[in-house]
């Protein structure tokens, strides 16, 4: 079960955009996650007139790890851990490790 999810509201933790907050638009990979607004590099793109793109420097949202991302909570206004807690129905759930509260997702 991945701990941090698409849609999840994230704080980066670490890197040049410490303290920024983000909603996560995509599981790249087991390890990488994109968050909007974080990690933007710019990119040199060439024109394809096949395609109908023009050229110039785009802003690209690129992966960032996700151990430098926690997730936000906002009954206590800062980040926090995500646990998993097991129902009594057998089924997994994700809660909050500081109050332990369930993850809405």
């Amino acid at each position: 079960m991945n701990k941090i999810r698409k849609g999840d509201q994230v704080v980066v933790l670490t890197g040049r955009d410490k303290g920024k907050r983000g909603t996560v638009a995509a599981r790249i990979d087991v390890d990488h996650v994109l968050v909007d607004g974080v990690n933007v590099a710019k990119k040199h793109v060439r024109p394809n007139p096949l395609k109908g793109t023009t050229g110039g420097i785009v802003d690209k949202t690129m992966p960032i790890h996700q151990s430098n991302v926690a997730i936000f909570n906002p009954a206590t206004g800062k980040a926090d851990r995500v646990g998993i807690k097991l129902l009594e129905d057998g089924k997994k759930v994700r809660v909050y490790k500081s109050s332990g509260e369930e993850i809405k997702a």
